[in-house]
C-alpha cells in the first residue's frame, strides 16, 4: 500500500517503538511516586519534557503533557479565556482552524463570550486587514493554525503576534501540522501558547503536549491531582510521553532533510496530476507545508475518489481525518471562496518520510487511473 495521509496520522518509527518499549518493561513506576521505580519513571518523562521542548526552542518546565493535540488545543482556548477575567473576554480565531480550535470557540460563543473568526483569502491565508480590524481592548486571546491540516498553507502567525500585543492579548497557535515539518523557534515567535500532537510526527497516538510561556495564566479543564503543575491532573501516560520524547527528537534532526525531500517528491507528484488530469487544481499557494498537497478534481467526487484509491492500494483523505463521518465538504475550502460542489471535489495527498521516489510515480499512476474510471462511469 502507498500511504499518503500522514497529515491524518503517521506511522510509528522504530526507535520510538524501542524506547516505548523499555518503558513498558523496566519503568512501570508510579511517576508522582517517591520510591525508586517512581523516580525512574519520572526520570523518562523529565527527559522526554527536555525532549519536546528542544524541537520548539522552549525551556522543559514551559511543556504540559496532555493526551494530544485535541486536549491541548482545548487547554489553550478555554484556559486562557477562562482566567483572562472579566475585562477581557473576546476571542480571536480563522475559520479554518481544526474543529479542536472551533469547537471550544463556539462553547466560548455560547457562555456569552465574543468570538471572531477571521476570513482568509482564495489561499487560504488570513486576511492581515481583518486581524488587524479583530485587535480590540476586549479580546483576551488570539488562535491561529501556523499551517492548515487541509491545504498545508502557512499562515501569519507572526503578524497575529503584532496584532495581538497592540491590543494586549495571549496568542496561541496550533501546530500540530507544522511541527516536524517547519522549524519553531518559540524564542522568535512569542506566542504564549502551542499545541504540539505526538502522532504526527511519527509518535504514538494518545500523547501531545502544550506549550505554556513563563507567566501565562490558564485554568485547567480537568481537577484533581498536581501533576504537569496541576493544568492537567492525572497519573502520566509514561510509555506514551517517551515516545512522544523520542519522536521529537528524531523529527528535530530530520527536519532540514525531510523538508528538502518532501517538497521535490510533493512537486513532482503535483506536475504529474496537474499534466495528466483534465480539470486537476492545487488548492492553497506556494507557502505550504512541504509534504501536503489538497488537490481539487474538478467534476468528480472527492470521497469517491479517495475510496477508489484505497481500493486500488493507496490511503488518502478527502479532508481532515476527524472530520470524515459527517461527509460535509471542508469547512476550509468553503472559507476560501470554494463552492460546497469544488470543496466536495478535493482529495488530500500528504506525504511522509517512508514514501520513496517509487510511490510517487506509482501514486500518480493510481490516481489517474481512478479519475479516469470515474469520468467514464459519470459519462
Amino acid at each position: 500500500m502507498i500511504y499518503a495521509d500522514h497529515n491524518a496520522t503517521t506511522p510509528v518509527d522504530p526507535e520510538v517503538r524501542a524506547a516505548m518499549a523499555v518503558a513498558l518493561e523496566d519503568s512501570f513506576g508510579n511517576a508522582s511516586s517517591l520510591h525508586q521505580a517512581g523516580q525512574e519513571a519520572r526520570r523518562l518523562v523529565e527527559r522526554a519534557r527536555a525532549q519536546v521542548a528542544n524541537l520548539i526552542g522552549a525551556q522543559p518546565d514551559e511543556i504540559i503533557f496532555t493526551s494530544g493535540g485535541t486536549e491541548a488545543d482545548n487547554l489553550a482556548v478555554l484556559g486562557a479565556a477562562r482566567a483572562a477575567g472579566r475585562e477581557r473576554t473576546g476571542v480571536v480565531t480563522s475559520a479554518i482552524e481544526h474543529q479542536a480550535v472551533l469547537a471550544p470557540c463556539k462553547c466560548l460563543q455560547e457562555d456569552g463570550h465574543p468570538v471572531t473568526f477571521l476570513p482568509v483569502d482564495r489561499e487560504g491565508r488570513v486576511e492581515l486587514g481583518a486581524l488587524a480590524d479583530a485587535a480590540k481592548p476586549d479580546v483576551a486571546l488570539f488562535s491561529v493554525m501556523l499551517a492548515n491540516n487541509e491545504t498545508g498553507t502557512i499562515q501569519p502567525v507572526a503578524e497575529v503576534v503584532k496584532a495581538a500585543a497592540a491590543c494586549g492579548a495571549l496568542v496561541h497557535t496550533d501546530a500540530v501540522q507544522a511541527a516536524g515539518k517547519l522549524p519553531i523557534d518559540a524564542k522568535s515567535l512569542p506566542v504564549a501558547l502551542l499545541s504540539l500532537s505526538s502522532h504526527k510526527i511519527h509518535g504514538p497516538k494518545g500523547a501531545g503536549a502544550l506549550f505554556v510561556r513563563r507567566g501565562t495564566c490558564l485554568s485547567p479543564l480537568v481537577l484533581g491531582g498536581r501533576q504537569e503543575r496541576t493544568l492537567r491532573p492525572g497519573t502520566e501516560n509514561v510509555p506514551a510521553i517517551v515516545g512522544f520524547g523520542k519522536a521529537c527528537e528524531l523529527a528535530g534532526a530530520r527536519l532540514v532533510a525531510d523538508a528538502r525531500r518532501l517538497a521535490l517528491l510533493r512537486d513532482r507528484f503535483e506536475a504529474q496530476i496537474l499534466a495528466r488530469v483534465v480539470g486537476a487544481r492545487v488548492n492553497g499557494g506556494q507557502a505550504r507545508l512541504a509534504n501536503t498537497s489538497n488537490i481539487d478534481f474538478h467534476g468528480l467526487d472527492g470521497e469517491a475518489i479517495a475510496i477508489n484509491l484505497d481500493m486500488l492500494g493507496m490511503a488518502v483523505s478527502n479532508g481532515a481525518a476527524c472530520s470524515a463521518a459527517d461527509h460535509a465538504p471542508s469547512h476550509v475550502l468553503l472559507a476560501m471562496g470554494q463552492s460546497e460542489t469544488e470543496a466536495r471535489s478535493a482529495v488530500r495527498f500528504s506525504f511522509g518520510r517512508d514514501n520513496s521516489d517509487e510511490d510517487i510515480e506509482r501514486a500518480a499512476e493510481l490516481v489517474v487511473r481512478a479519475t479516469t474510471l470515474l469520468r467514464k462511469v459519470r459519462s
